[in-house]
C-alpha cells in the first residue's frame, strides 16, 4: 500500500454530447492536470474509468474520470481504490457546485453528499466520507426546475475564460497543498 500515492478523481459523464458542460467540470480540470503532467495520451480504459499513472509536481498520481455517468461513479472509484489498496484518505474528487457562484472553488474533508449524485454514489461504495472533496461553483438557474438543463449546458466564452485563469489554477494549487501535507 503506497499512502503517498492520491487517486484524483473528476466527475462528469462520458461522451461527445457532454464536453464542456458544466457537469464535467471535474472532467475537465483532470485534463488540465493530466496535460501539465505530460500524460494526456496516456489514459487507458481501466475500472470503468479513462485512468492514468503519473507524477504531477513530483507527487505519484492517478488521475481519473469514470465512465459510469455521475450517477454511478462510486462503482469505478471503489474498483480503483480496491486495486491500488489505496483508502479513502488518499481520494480526491472533484465536481460541481451548484451552490456556490461560478468559478468559486472550495474543498474539505468529509461531510454528506450535498445534493450531489455523484458524491452520492461514492459514498454508497466507499467505507467512509473522509475523502477531500474539491467543488467548483457552476452557478445555479433562476428555477429549481430548469437544474437538469443547467448542469448540462456548455460554458459560455466568458464563464471558460475564468475557470481556465482563475478556478482551474486555484483548484490545482489546492490539491497540490493537500498532497504536499498530507501524512
Amino acid at each position: 500500500m503506497n499512502q503517498n500515492q492520491f487517486v484524483i478523481v473528476g466527475l462528469g459523464n462520458p461522451g461527445k454530447q457532454y464536453e464542456d458542460t458544466r457537469h464535467n467540470i471535474g472532467f475537465m480540470l483532470i485534463d488540465e492536470i493530466a496535460q501539465e503532467a505530460s500524460a494526456s495520451s496516456a489514459f487507458q480504459s481501466k475500472f470503468n474509468s479513462f485512468l492514468v499513472k503519473t507524477t504531477w509536481h513530483g507527487r505519484d498520481v492517478i488521475l481519473a474520470k469514470p465512465q459510469t455517468f455521475m450517477n454511478l461513479s462510486g462503482e469505478s472509484v471503489r474498483q480503483i481504490l480496491s486495486y491500488f489498496k489505496l483508502t479513502e484518505q488518499n481520494l480526491i474528487v472533484v465536481f460541481d457546485d451548484l451552490d456556490q457562484a461560478h468559478g468559486a472553488v472550495k474543498m474539505r474533508i468529509g461531510g454528506g453528499h450535498g445534493g450531489h449524485n455523484g458524491i452520492r454514489s461514492i459514498l454508497e461504495h466507499t467505507s467512509n466520507d473522509k475523502f477531500c472533496r474539491v467543488k467548483i461553483g457552476i452557478g445555479k438557474p433562476l428555477h429549481k426546475s430548469a437544474t437538469a438543463n443547467w448542469v448540462l449546458h456548455k460554458f459560455s466564452s466568458e464563464e471558460y475564460s475564468l475557470l481556465k485563469n482563475e478556478s482551474f489554477p486555484t483548484a490545482k494549487n489546492r490539491i497540490l497543498d493537500f498532497i504536499q501535507h498530507s501524512k
